[in-house]
Order: structure tokens, then C-alpha cells, then sequence
């Protein structure tokens, strides 16, 4: 088995997938991960970041306080993690963090923004791999206040800021049925300071593209017309994202990370069990997913890919 494949975080525990909340507690409480991938990644997330400031970027003035949080959460855990390529010096409000992966130190004055170049969670932000979502709960609900998304898998953070998280997730299919929203909403809500929770989010990709913004839907969109049953190996990739869930104890805020990876059926298919257990899954997945998650067009191309490689290894 590749490196890359026992690294893979693959997010299925069956042969059927339906909507569901399926967090379990988070073990060590950690909200970053730095992979092989991290430089590759950090450049592309700092061209997106310069090229698109608006589609990656996005902040209501009233979150300030909540982002210095996010800000200490994150270097603390990058220095206490990766101590090797992250360091954090503090004398009481002057801060000192270095990137040494980057060749990069930041001095700055903790809870003065105009001491960093940008706002508190767009510099942690360009240090992590994982795009960065702030919920604010107040009035009953939870709200999408601010964020740093370089990597959406189909849809707008200048278009969702300041939604509620219902009408976020108003546009998928199914959704609502049983108020899975409503009860996924308030086991947010509850969430305790202390206690994170994650979960594994999945669709199919055609093409290696972890920015697959609406805004840039005439860009990829179209890649998924050019998938075959023999080309499906090398060009279509299973995508995960790993969502992390942290209550932050001064805002009340919610601290929302997303770490999306990418793999080819191909490198996937090297692992028996996994290439049994997504066929069985695409073969069952009810069309109004496929649909939603963008593969309606090439889903049976993939199913004929699975069914060619499984009867391969049975001989």
C-alpha cells in the first residue's frame, strides 16, 4: 500500500451512504494536520488567496475577537504539534510565531489587528492547510460570520456569509427530511469548550482540483463530460474533506476547519476492501446524492471502472 493511501482518511463504515451526523469525538483534539502535501498546498492557497481575495475571504467586523481565539487555538497547536517546524514565543502580548517550513516569522501584539498584515484568521490561514470557517451562535442559531476558503467543494463563502446554517444547506437534496438540518444545527449548538468533534464529508471529483468554487464552475465543470470507464482511474478522484468542530470558551464561537484530500480511483483501488466497499456504495447511492454531489454525469462511468477492476483481481 502507497503512503499516500494509509494516509488517506477514507470515510465509509458501509456499503450504503445517506445523510447523516456522523461526528464522533476528536482524538487528540487537534485542529490542524500538516501532510506531505503542505507546501504544495500553501502555494496554491496563497496564489488563490492573492488572485481572488474576495472568493477566498470573507469577514463581518464584528468577529475580530473570535478570530484572535481562532488565531491562538491554531498557532498553539501548530508549535505544540510540529514543534520541529513551528515555533510560538509570547512575552506577555507580543507574540512571536515562525513558520519554518516557510522561512517566515510574524511578530505581532496579540489583540492588535493592525500589528499582522491581514485580519487574525486570514494570517493563521495562510499557514494551514485546512480552509477556516467561523459559525457565530447567538439568537437560537448559528450563523456563518467569517471564513478563509481556498478549497470549496462547489460552493461560495461571499455568497453564504451570513446565513444561518439552515438556509446554508437549504440547497441539498434530502437534507431537510427527518430535520437532519435542525438536529445537526443544534448538536452544534451544544457543542463544550474542550470537547471537539469531527466528521468525513465525501463526493467524486473529475480532474485534480481542490478549489471547485461555483464561481469557477465554467472552469471544471466540464471535466466531468470528459470521464470513461477506461479513463476513470487516472481522472477521477475520491474527495474527502475532514471537518473539525471546535467550541471557542470567550466568543462562543464555533471554529469550523476543513481539510480536503484527494486520491485517484486508481491509487484507491490498490486497497481491496475500499474498491469492494465504493462500488457497492455507488451502485446503491440514491440519484438525488449523485445529482448534488456533482458525479450524475459520470457516476455509472465510474461503477463500470469499479466493476472492471474488481473482476480483474478476482481473475
Amino acid at each position: 500500500m502507497s503512503d499516500q493511501l494509509s494516509r488517506f482518511p477514507y470515510p465509509f463504515n458501509s456499503d450504503t451512504y445517506r445523510y447523516s451526523n456522523n461526528s464522533v469525538l476528536l482524538d487528540p483534539p487537534i485542529a490542524i494536520e500538516v501532510t506531505p502535501e503542505y507546501l504544495e498546498e500553501m502555494t496554491l492557497k496563497r496564489s488563490l488567496l492573492a488572485n481572488h481575495p474576495n472568493r477566498c475571504y470573507q469577514s463581518l467586523p464584528h468577529t475580530i475577537p473570535a478570530q484572535w481565539e481562532i488565531a491562538s487555538l491554531v498557532l498553539h497547536h501548530l508549535h505544540e504539534t510540529y514543534p520541529e517546524d513551528f515555533s510560538l514565543t509570547k512575552e506577555g502580548n507580543s507574540w512571536t510565531f515562525s513558520n519554518h517550513k516557510l522561512n517566515e516569522t510574524q511578530q505581532f501584539v496579540f489583540g492588535d489587528v493592525s500589528t499582522l498584515p491581514w485580519e487574525p484568521l486570514d494570517f493563521v490561514g495562510r499557514h494551514v492547510q485546512e480552509d477556516l470557517i467561523l459559525m457565530g451562535q447567538r439568537d437560537g442559531d448559528l450563523f456563518l460570520d467569517a471564513g478563509q476558503l481556498c478549497f470549496p467543494a462547489n460552493w461560495s463563502l461571499e455568497f453564504n456569509l451570513g446565513m444561518n446554517f439552515v438556509e446554508i444547506h437549504s440547497p441539498i437534496p434530502g437534507f431537510a427530511n427527518g430535520n437532519l438540518d435542525e438536529k445537526i444545527r443544534n448538536f452544534i449548538m451544544k457543542l463544550e469548550v474542550g470537547q471537539p468533534w469531527v466528521r468525513r464529508n465525501w463526493s467524486l471529483n473529475a480532474g485534480k482540483r481542490l478549489d471547485a468554487s461555483l464561481e469557477t464552475f465554467h472552469q471544471w465543470g466540464q471535466m466531468r463530460k470528459q470521464v470513461t470507464a477506461e479513463n476513470a482511474g487516472e481522472t477521477v478522484y475520491l474527495r474527502v474533506e475532514v471537518q473539525k468542530l471546535f467550541r471557542l470558551p470567550r466568543s462562543h464561537a464555533v471554529l469550523f476547519t476543513i481539510h480536503s484530500y484527494l486520491i485517484t480511483l486508481h491509487e484507491l483501488a490498490q486497497n481491496r476492501a475500499y474498491l469492494e466497499q465504493l462500488y457497492h456504495v455507488l451502485v446503491e447511492l440514491p440519484a438525488f446524492i449523485a445529482e448534488y454531489k456533482g458525479m450524475k454525469l459520470y457516476k455509472q462511468q465510474v461503477i463500470q471502472y469499479l466493476e472492471y477492476e474488481l473482476q480483474k483481481e478476482r481473475g
